[in-house]
């Protein structure tokens, strides 16, 4: 992702996330109104404004939240914002997350659950220069190889793929040592660092890691058991209005891309257009039609947290697939194969 971030949103964060201006019953006395009060809902993001958010933004700017009944704010993430956290402790009623996170937190006993997976396909990729030879994940060897500390796909690949003499050092957030040596390669969402690549005079080769089997869902919307449970009408609204949001945005982003273009000085139409245009072969993979959007398989899910038991990341059996997401809030016919 665009990693020269800046301070206002973080600063807008930590005056937004002491609390959540949740809407209540009107008082008796209050003045009528024709136009019924909008729900104020809380949505925290993953990270600072960005194509991968551009689903849920559409869904605001094209007022797909507002004919719901709802207000919902786009509350900014960013690398140190705890979002399992927030949502855990009821500081927000929504958020983004990669569906590694949603099982590492429910190891941790947190309560969350996804709702709706924007992305199919994991984004995650390792970037590498064309003319290193280097075609695939299981030849990665005879480079330097820039891995940031803590992501789960870092321990799969180390547990999966033979790295013949490759020097991993702690990726900074920056492409400039990838630019400087072309035996040099780092990890990279495909829809951010490689379009900095390429305009930079490189030409970078996207390795998926999705490839080797570690395919996380990307973008899920996620809320907690307890909003599912007593709050499920609140679920099935924001999870809906956020579908229409993914739909629209696929097919026409421009209206939202200016949006996201204000709120992210690190952005601009062509970073943004060039997003869309990777994200949405994630979200549609193969060029399978849109009722599979949003959708999640209970077999896709298990696998994924046998890996993270495999890497010794999560206890066996702390983690019950059951716990980890739900079809059930997407529009009718958009279930998929499994439910809840």
């Amino acid at each position: 992702m665009m990693h020269v971030r800046f301070l206002v949103l973080t600063i807008a964060w930590l005056f937004l996330s002491g609390c959540v201006n949740r809407s209540g019953p009107v008082q008796e006395g209050a003045p009528a109104s024709d136009t019924p009060a909008l729900r104020k809902v809380t949505l925290q993001l993953n990270w600072f404004p960005e194509a991968e958010h551009g689903g849920f933004y559409a869904a605001t700017v094209h007022g797909f939240f507002a004919e719901a009944g709802l207000d919902v704010e786009l509350l900014s993430g960013g690398p140190n914002v705890p979002v399992v956290q927030l949502l855990d402790s009821g500081k927000v009623d929504f958020a983004v997350l990669n569906a590694d996170r949603v099982i590492l937190g429910r190891s941790a006993q947190a309560d969350v659950m996804a709702v709706m997976a924007t992305m199919q396909d994991s984004p995650r990729c390792i970037m590498v220069h064309r003319q290193s030879g280097i075609s695939d994940l299981r030849d990665l060897k005879n480079v330097t190889l820039a891995l940031g500390n803590g992501p789960t796909f870092v321990e799969y690949m180390t547990l999966h793929l033979p790295l013949e003499n490759v020097e991993t050092v702690t990726y900074a957030g920056s492409i400039a040592p990838f630019l400087a040596n072309e035996r040099f390669a780092q990890q990279a969402y495909v829809f951010s660092e490689p379009y900095l690549a390429r305009q930079q005079g490189a030409d970078p080769l996207n390795l998926m890691v999705s490839e080797i089997g570690f395919n996380p869902y990307a973008s899920l919307l996620t809320t907690t058991h307890q909003t599912c449970n007593q709050d499920s009408e609140l679920v099935a609204k924001v999870v809906r209005a956020s579908v229409r949001g993914w739909k629209q945005y696929l097919s026409d982003p421009q209206k939202t891309n200016e949006l996201i273009d204000q709120l992210n000085p690190d952005m601009n139409p062509q970073a943004l257009a060039y997003g869309v245009q990777q994200i949405s072969r994630l979200c549609r993979p193969g060029g399978k039609p849109s009722p599979r959007l949003g959708s999640m398989t209970r077999e896709r899910w298990q696998t994924l947290i046998d890996q993270l038991v495999e890497t010794k990341l999560v206890a066996p059996g702390s983690v019950a697939v059951e716990e980890t997401f739900s079809n059930d809030f997407l529009p009718s016919g958009q279930a998929g194969e499994a439910g809840n």
